[in-house]
């Protein structure tokens, strides 16, 4: 298994940057994007003005106007789309792309699980981005503006091997307003999953720090004396029992690498099949051969971890309206969930008759 960061899962969080800047009290009056441009890494007065024009710019807490002239001691905060590295070329490759919504501002997009978000250390080709410069290439659009080349818009990512719905910018207005939702937590980011075992409690939250492991650098932990990591939490709900495993629903309140995957691992219920965080061994369930034979089938038939991303909610950055989306489960997933289901039907059936377990 790679260590590629783009094999690590639900990551908005770092893809925003927060500053609050403090006016010096000799500051004289200047206008707020020319006071900025002078201090924030690799950005442009246009920039700036669709930052404050989005609200990602305050002062002292409340939204201004771009022609704001700053004055001493104002408190200035800011929230922008973090700068990615250096911009470098990125190859466009012609790969189908199954685009659920796309306007001047934005896309929809249902990722599939297997695709490699970003280019990186092993994965120089065959990424989504690769497929979205392959697109917006096509569609002839202007190459956006300060850093945005090598991130194509990106305001999220969700890992290699989980599938569901992504949102990406085509615009700086786009990316701004997007990258404060995320920031304020105002995303909707609904997942699917299926888990080891049934949550004592079938609705809950658990609130745990997240990072990296210790000692296995390819692995994150939780924290929940917050002693490491970054504060995550997660928001879960039974959906479907199934006396062994059980399908649940999460919501993040906070995206951090691998947040899902560690945070049910954590509290005894790691996602079917997750290799990394234990899920792809017997955790429930009984000592006969048959039900061995029955969980190792279901593993090849789902042979990654059972997460979905899906449905994500936001408000558009130009218009203000609602926008709502939902995907189906992948033909993996929706026949592992079936498998599980026939099974238990099965126990039922048997044990109605007299039958063990």
């Amino acid at each position: 298994m790679s260590n590629n960061i783009e094999e690590e899962e639900e990551g908005s969080d770092e893809y925003v940057d927060y500053q609050l800047i403090k006016v010096d009290k000799k500051q004289g009056s200047v206008r707020i994007d020319k006071f900025l441009m002078d201090r924030l890494e690799r950005t442009s007065r246009n920039r700036v003005q669709n930052a404050i024009r989005a609200g990602a710019i305050l002062v002292n807490n409340a939204e201004i106007k771009p022609n704001y002239k700053i004055r001493p001691l104002d408190e200035i905060s800011i929230i922008i789309p973090k700068p990615y590295g250096e911009s470098g070329h990125v190859e466009p490759q012609n790969i189908p792309l199954d685009i659920r919504y796309e306007d001047d501002d934005l896309i929809v997009l249902h990722k599939p699980a297997g695709m490699v978000v970003h280019p990186g250390i092993g994965h120089f080709r065959n990424t989504l981005v690769n497929a979205l410069a392959y697109h917006f290439g096509h569609q002839r659009l202007p190459v956006m503006e300060g850093n945005m080349q090598d991130r194509l818009g990106l305001v999220h990512r969700i890992d290699k091997n989980t599938s569901g719905l992504l949102l990406i910018a085509k615009s700086e207005l786009a990316m701004t307003h997007l990258a404060k939702q995320f920031y304020y937590h105002t995303i909707e980011r609904t997942y699917w999953a299926l888990v080891w075992g049934e949550p004592e409690e079938k609705e809950g939250t658990v609130t745990a720090h997240v990072g990296r492991h210790p000692r296995f650098r390819q692995r994150f932990a939780a924290f929940p004396n917050g002693e490491m990591g970054k504060w995550a939490v997660t928001h879960y709900k039974v959906l479907e029992p199934l006396y062994y495993v059980s399908l649940i629903q999460c919501n993040l309140e906070t995206g951090r690498t691998h947040q899902i995957r560690v945070h049910m691992e954590h509290i005894g219920h790691p996602l079917f099949s997750d290799e990394r965080y234990g899920g792809d061994r017997i955790v429930k369930g009984t000592v006969f051969s048959k039900y061995k034979q029955f969980v190792e089938h279901t593993f090849s038939v789902m042979p990654r971890h059972a997460l979905h991303a899906k449905s994500l909610g936001f408000v558009h950055p130009r218009t203000g309206k609602e926008m709502y989306f939902e995907s189906e489960l992948p033909e993996d997933f929706q026949a592992a969930l079936d498998r599980w289901r026939h099974y238990l039907d099965t126990r039922r059936e048997a044990l109605d008759r007299g039958e063990g377990a």
